[in-house]
């Protein structure tokens, strides 16, 4: 069962937010103090965005649902999946992340995630997509925001959405190819009220794990105080992507206590070995009142590392990087193509799927299992990231921005790595 989550009184006066163009974020908050402090993406542009290496295809826009999938720009449009040119496959992933032995497993889990706007392809496009990787048929179940089959929103083009749906659906599948997947269609991603009746129709539905690959940066409850609300049914795992903008670039729904928050590594393969490091944009940082306009997010009482005494953001990663990212196929905007896809928009679905190979979706409480974890599971049953960050958090050596600089127990945690990707389900 999920834990309630608890609010911190501000502490300082709500700073101000405002919204910006569709390629990047503006005007998010300042923070102030040490080593919960980072500077704005006013100055913290992210990699992807200054160096070309992806691109957003939705608005994003400060403090309102803004998804967080992206197109790499390193691959050309005629890449072969077959051939990897597009980004890791499944079974890169399997591998890269000791899945293989566990594949048998998933069926009866149902994996929700929540979607701006309706694919009309969505099933075409996931057939396609598991038929080149001999994942078999999918079990997809299609839903509008109340949870009728029918009466679906306009298409999820008309809010730069498509992107964001195929490729969680189609990291669903990589991760746990038995799994039922629900796509739950929401009108709107702003107001927030449609959002938030999609979460509801997610679990009234079936599922016992909710996907969202999305974020109101810098506000905790994307407008609406009740918002933790919705991510707190009893049996349900919540996860949600930390977000693609540096340090202390966050927001609910994974600064929630009550959501596993997944941030986002760069895996490599040289032959038939894999590593990974910080993806230098992985959202991550300490949930203060300074970062989420004003308003902090009560520490949980299962996490006691000593450089925040807020809400620390990530639990755990996956691959996120976008050097390469993952394959995908989309048919959404024009004719179907494979294209390579990053972004935390690929780590959570993942991650759910993974939740769902181990069967343990009604014992997770956010992400307290990965925190009580002993030091030797931590090492034995997650892999550790040990290079990389994701920004200056203020001061050196700060395990909330890079990797390998926590002390004690905490030195195999990062902000934007969490505790480490997976090695198995064990630790899931």
């Amino acid at each position: 069962m999920n834990g309630s989550l608890k609010l911190v009184a501000p502490v300082v006066a709500a700073l101000a937010i405002a919204a910006c163009n569709a390629v990047g974020i503006s005007n998010m908050p300042s923070a102030v103090g040490a080593s919960q402090s980072a500077s704005s993406s006013q100055t913290n542009v992210p990699e992807w965005k200054a160096k070309h290496l992806a691109h957003t295809l939705c608005p994003q826009v400060v403090g309102k649902p803004t998804c967080l999938a992206l197109q790499s720009s390193l691959v050309s449009p005629l890449c072969s999946p077959s051939s990897g040119s597009c980004g890791f496959t499944p079974s890169d992933l399997e591998t890269a992340y000791g899945l293989t032995s566990s594949l048998g497993n998933g069926s009866g889990q149902t994996v929700a995630v929540v979607e701006a706007g309706d694919d009309a392809t969505a099933s075409s496009d996931l057939a396609t997509y598991r038929s080149e990787f001999s994942l078999g048929t999918a079990n997809l179940n299609k839903y509008n925001e109340f949870g009728q089959q029918y009466n679906y929103p306009p298409t999820c083009a008309n809010y730069g959405w498509c992107l964001e749906t195929g490729l969680d659906i189609e990291m669903i599948s990589a991760a746990c190819p038995k799994c039922t997947i629900d796509l739950i269609e929401a009108k709107d991603s702003s107001p927030i009220a449609d959002f938030e009746t999609a979460e509801t129709t997610a679990v009234s539905v079936g599922a016992t794990i909710v996907s969202n690959s999305w974020i109101c940066y810098g506000s905790w409850d994307c407008g609406d105080a009740n918002f933790p609300t919705y991510f707190d049914a009893p049996g349900t795992a919540y996860l949600a992507s930390s977000g693609d903008s540096h340090y202390n670039e966050i927001g609910g729904p994974s600064v929630l206590a009550s959501v596993i928050a997944v941030g986002g590594t760069q895996l490599t393969q040289s032959g038939s070995t894999y590593s990974e490091r910080i993806w230098p944009d992985a959202g991550a940082g300490c949930a203060s009142p300074a970062v989420l306009g004003g308003t902090g997010i009560a520490k949980p009482s299962w996490q006691t590392d000593p450089g925040c005494s807020y809400r620390t953001d990530a639990d755990v990663s996956a691959e996120s990087g976008c050097n390469p990212g993952v394959a995908i196929y989309l048919t959404s905007y024009g004719s179907g193509e494979w294209i390579s896809a990053c972004g935390t928009s690929a780590a959570s679905p993942f991650t759910a799927g993974v939740i769902a190979l181990a069967g343990n979706a009604t014992n997770e409480n956010g992400g307290e299992n990965f925190w009580k974890l002993s030091k030797k599971k931590h090492k034995t049953e997650l892999h550790d990231i040990k290079t990389g960050s994701d920004g200056a958090c203020g001061v050196k050596k700060n395990y909330l921005c890079e990797a390998g600089a926590g002390k004690g127990r905490f030195k195999t945690y990062s902000g934007p790595g969490g505790w480490g990707t997976p090695n198995g389900v064990a630790a899931y």
